[in-house]
């Protein structure tokens, strides 16, 4: 007998027909947002929302009141400086120092349409700053959508699942594509998206001391800065401060992110900072696409001016006053977003209740801290099959397998929008699951 589940399933059926996605598990998660909002306004019925990250608390005031400041400054009939504004560049360089204990001048401090541009104009200046190399490593599993990003851009590249090669794994792997000689640039997450692992001091060692050998620069992407809760990297100026392979290498390049650590995803502003050495330096090849073979210069007037001619102009003051704040010990945004460790926390418990197994469980030694994503799986289905029966239960999420993982059977579940509210809703509907699946196994 087939049950009848939660969401209409004729209408999921429909749904799911009429997106023309040939399978689920590789779509996009923007495309499985446009799936499941057809599917909520054909049959009514709210979803419990786990396949996108976006924040689920409100953005400090601190950041809209002086937002709405330079709005009645009249910024907004003023395009900004492509470098930054100088309130921002001076944020953030005293962000860097107090919470990462670098010191980077202010020039080296550019802000960005968010990370997602970041990583875009990093892709078009580093991928081809020489002609001898291929493209960029990623160690995932990560964020799908730099992967567009290089596809986009025509650059190759390769990946790895790092989850079977930590600690004094990782040296001879990356040592055996690093070696090559053809990779330009190294990508990763750290916490990570969406596996939560965090690389340990030892780990971000090995990163940078092999991208120092084999001259790699590292794009290192801290989206979810501060946001491994089993230390305090909220007090400025003391350790322990965020974890960073800029300790370990010459030639880096940070994407710091004010979407998740200070919920301002909406305004799309983030800033990227790049050693100082890279940023001086000089690649010849750089002179195929931009008119200076300056790094520094190659990114600002090249990648990001081509890109949107700057970063709005309101926002980049509401990043500033927030990051003010927190260099002042006024603001603990740290503090803020722990609330995302909290329903990790209880959402991993109601999934495992329910026959579901949490993927990436263990940190090395540890096991996997509670933040911003877990990955779970459920007996007997791939992630395909999985994410494709969740949705008649009014449950979604994103198949790992989109994220460079080795885990197929599983998918990633973002915490963000799920507040203690929806808990016993979906507790009911994983229970039915449950019920229903295993008794058909039976």
């Amino acid at each position: 007998m087939v049950p009848i589940t939660p969401i209409d399933s004729k209408i999921v059926r429909e749904q799911i027909a009429l997106s023309r996605l040939p399978d689920l598990g590789h779509a996009s998660i923007r495309e499985i947002v446009r799936l499941v909002n057809k599917i909520e306004q054909e049959s009514g019925e709210k979803f419990i929302r786990m396949e996108m990250g976006v924040p689920g608390l409100e953005p400090p005031e601190i950041g809209i009141e002086a937002e709405i400041a330079a709005l009645h400054r009249g910024v907004a009939s003023k395009y900004p400086d492509i470098e930054g504004v100088p309130e921002l560049k001076r944020e953030a360089q005293r962000f860097v120092k107090l919470f990462l204990d670098l010191e980077i001048p202010k020039e080296c401090c550019i802000p960005t349409v968010g990370s997602m541009q970041g990583a875009m104009a990093a892709f078009m200046v580093a991928n081809r700053s020489d002609r001898t190399k291929l493209g960029t490593l990623f160690i995932d599993p990560g964020f799908p959508v730099q992967k567009q990003q290089c596809r986009v851009l025509g650059h190759d590249f390769e990946s790895f699942d790092v989850y079977d090669y930590r600690g004094e794994k990782l040296g001879p792997k990356l040592d055996s594509y690093l070696s090559t000689g053809k990779i330009s640039t190294l990508l990763y997450s750290n916490p990570n998206n969406p596996s939560w692992i965090c690389f340990t001091e030892d780990e971000l060692k090995t990163i940078g001391t092999l991208a120092k050998k084999y001259d790699v620069i590292v794009i290192e992407d801290l989206a979810y800065f501060g946001m491994d809760f089993r230390k305090d990297y909220s007090q400025p100026g003391q350790p322990p401060y965020q974890p960073t392979v800029a300790r370990y290498c010459d030639h880096w390049l940070l994407l710091i992110s004010s979407s998740k650590a200070f919920s301002f995803a909406g305004e799309r502003v983030g800033c990227m900072i790049i050693s100082e050495l890279l940023f001086n330096r000089t690649y010849p090849d750089l002179k195929r696409y931009y008119t200076s073979d300056r790094f520094g210069h190659s990114m600002i007037f090249g990648a990001l001016y081509a890109l949107s001619s700057g970063v709005c102009h309101s926002a980049q003051y509401g990043l500033a006053a927030m990051m003010k704040a927190a260099n002042d010990g006024e603001f603990n945004f740290v503090e803020n977003v722990k609330e995302y460790g909290r329903r990790a926390h209880a959402l991993k418990e109601i999934f495992t209740n329910n026959g579901f197994t949490v993927v990436y469980d263990r940190d090395i030694d540890d096991p996997i801290a509670d933040g911003f994503y877990f990955t779970v799986s459920y007996p007997g289905m791939t992630g395909s099959e999985l994410l494709q029966n969740l949705l008649f239960y009014g449950v979604s999420a994103i198949s790992l397998t989109i994220c460079g993982s080795t885990r197929t059977e599983g998918l990633r579940a973002c915490v963000s929008q799920i507040h203690a509210i929806l808990f016993p809703v979906l507790e009911e509907r994983l229970e039915q699951f449950n019920r229903d699946y295993k008794d058909r196994d039976a």
